[in-house]
């Protein structure tokens, strides 16, 4: 395995790669890696020749100065865990050569990125349209790999490189989840073992909207009873519960003449702020 910090050799060695016809899967990160990250690993060594994965904790992302501070980094325990899955090359930068000065430019998703997650947490989607496509542009990847637990994030980014002409395949990974159904995210480190237990609820709630689309039941009588059973959990703070189509991220309220819908969630966990979804194929 090769790491690398310096742009200009990854740069030399994606340009070998290319010349030696080898196919590239990239998969994004910000470190602090779990059973989620290794299914997209997993998925890209399937896929090409050569898997790249990226640490990179990228400050453009968040609106909350606290949140970045507080951002788990265990880059030595990342490498390690990279070397057992035999991933070829780790590219982990530092912020002053992968951002010599703040970036101008931004990447305005439109109409797109101001639902959801875009409502509540202003400027991250530009921020991760700057590092996705300078990462894209580094690396030069066949295909890149992205986890459907941030549901909005893979569609915009596969939007962005649809639009803006990138070749690259932009590949969705199902949810990886505990036990308990609670979606593996980086930020689950920060909570307590009961905050764990607290969180697993968010599943639940989804599960329950499954539930009652399977059975036929009209969509805003299992949300509402979804949003109780969130209300009735005291340490969980819903940020927002919402149903919505997979293209356009509008809201609905009926599924009858839809082939996908999904269901987004948002909340706080002893003031961790955690997202989740449903991904339904209903036809």
């Amino acid at each position: 395995m090769r790491i690398i910090s310096a742009l200009s050799e990854l740069k030399d060695t994606i340009s070998s790669c290319k010349k030696n016809a080898q196919t590239i899967g990239f998969v994004p990160t910000m470190g602090a890696l779990h059973k989620g990250h290794m299914a997209l690993i997993e998925s890209s060594k399937v896929e090409n020749k050569i898997t790249v994965v990226s640490i990179f904790v990228n400050p453009l992302q968040f609106n909350n100065a606290s949140d970045l501070a507080l951002y788990p980094r265990v880059i030595e325990q990342d490498v390690e865990l990279l070397k057992e899955q035999g991933v070829d090359i780790v590219f982990i930068p530092k912020e002053d050569e992968f951002y010599p000065e703040k970036p101008t430019v931004s990447i305005d998703f439109g109409a797109l990125a101001k639902r959801l997650e875009g409502q509540f947490r202003q400027g991250h989607f530009e921020g991760v349209g700057v590092v996705v496509s300078k990462l894209l542009h580094l690396i030069n990847p066949d295909k890149a790999y992205f986890g459907l637990k941030d549901l909005q994030q893979f569609l915009l980014i596969r939007r962005m490189c649809q639009d803006l002409g990138f070749p690259c395949e932009v590949v969705g990974v199902e949810t990886v989840r505990e036990g308990s159904g609670l979606a593996l995210s980086s930020r689950n480190r920060r909570l307590s073992a009961n905050g764990l237990k607290v969180a697993s609820v968010i599943f639940r709630g989804l599960k329950m909207i499954q539930s009652g689309i399977e059975e036929g039941q009209d969509l805003n009588e299992v949300m509402q009873a979804a949003n109780k059973l969130y209300q009735e959990e005291r340490a969980f703070d819903l940020e927002y519960l919402e149903a919505v189509d997979t293209k356009e991220l509008l809201p609905v309220d009926n599924y009858s003449s839809l082939n996908e819908l999904a269901i987004c969630v948002a909340g706080y966990v002893e003031g961790v702020r955690l997202i989740d979804n449903l991904y339904l194929r209903l036809k």
